[in-house]
């Protein structure tokens, strides 16, 4: 309870900090008077039409990516598991660069989170496709490194050849680099709810992750479906990535930071890591994103990230060598 309580007051906090920071300061109380419709008008319009969608896909993004991570390292059982492990991310970049490179980005605002969401899920159908065949996790892990590998070179191909402007050029490589400025309430209804919901269905699952964690014989002996269970798995990941990477580009290391820093306080039960793992994760992301609004150009959620999680992944793998 009380690292719930102290989750609970980080999030709180970057909450805040999201709807009070930007362009103009705006003080809590006012954030809280603009929040009931209350105070004047210019700030409950910067509140509600660009703050809160901001914060609430940060949100989202963060609590799916936590999650996610959580899953791929019970599946794989590697701490150094990752939500993009399977090709899902590198998918939902192809399926957008591909949507912006063709002119996609002019015809609508949901297509490119829609044509993201696509290419993730055709590389989770190649995933999948393997697992029904029978493979073992360590095939499937062998099988999305190969599927990164190719949507990377195909995302790198579509940029080489690509005919699009400058500008729209300049947006394929933001969208690459990650963010969530310029979201929408579109945005925020697109990824918030299904991604609470798939967070929501992966909870009551934490104990028979708990028990995949002694193996797959020890967890059916103890009367786990485990295939069912890995379907289950792989299905809410993919879910939990595309929509993560649909509406706020590549966002890396949040999956593999966050679940570490709850292990090492928490301990390995499910049960404890997968909401902390949630409400740090979108603690982070939304945390992460203060610095990006003070810069016009250059720096990026993703690479805040980067920043944040590369060195705790050198210091992992020193800490843990393989």
């Amino acid at each position: 309870m009380k690292l719930l309580a102290l989750f609970g007051t980080l999030l709180a906090l970057a909450l805040v900090l999201s709807l009070a920071l930007g362009d103009s300061w705006i003080p809590p109380k006012d954030v809280l008077w603009a929040l009931l419709g209350k105070g004047d008008e210019l700030t409950r319009t910067v509140l509600w039409d660009i703050r809160l969608p901001r914060t609430l896909v940060g949100l989202a993004v963060g609590a799916g990516l936590g999650a996610s991570g959580v899953v791929m390292q019970a599946f794989f059982r590697n701490p150094l598991a990752s939500p993009g492990l399977l090709g899902v991310s590198s998918g939902g970049a192809l399926g957008a660069v591909a949507a912006l490179a063709f002119g996609g980005g002019a015809l609508g605002l949901f297509l490119v989170p829609l044509a993201s969401i696509a290419g993730a899920f055709l590389a989770t159908g190649a995933v999948l496709l393997m697992a029904r065949r029978g493979a073992s996790p360590e095939h499937l892990l062998l099988g999305g490194v190969a599927l990164n590998a190719l949507f990377g070179a195909a995302t790198s191909f579509l940029l080489a050849v690509s005919t699009a402007s400058l500008q729209v050029t300049g947006q394929i490589i933001f969208w690459l680099m990650g963010g969530i400025e310029n979201r929408t309430w579109e945005h925020a209804a697109m990824a918030l709810p299904l991604i609470l919901l798939a967070c929501a269905w992966l909870l009551p699952l934490a104990r028979a992750m708990n028990l995949l964690a002694l193996g797959e014989s020890g967890a059916q002996s103890l009367g786990v479906d485990v295939r069912r269970l890995r379907w289950e798995l792989v299905a809410l990941s993919t879910v939990l990535t595309a929509l993560a990477t649909a509406v706020g580009g590549i966002v890396g290391f949040v999956g593999l930071v966050v679940p570490h820093v709850v292990r090492l306080l928490a301990g390995p039960d499910h049960r404890r890591l997968l909401p902390l793992s949630m409400i740090g994760g979108a603690a982070l992301v939304l945390l992460c994103d203060l610095p990006t609004r003070f810069f016009s150009v250059g720096l990026r959620l993703g690479v805040v990230t980067a920043l944040v999680g590369g060195p705790f992944l050198l210091w992992l793998l020193r800490r843990r060598p393989c």
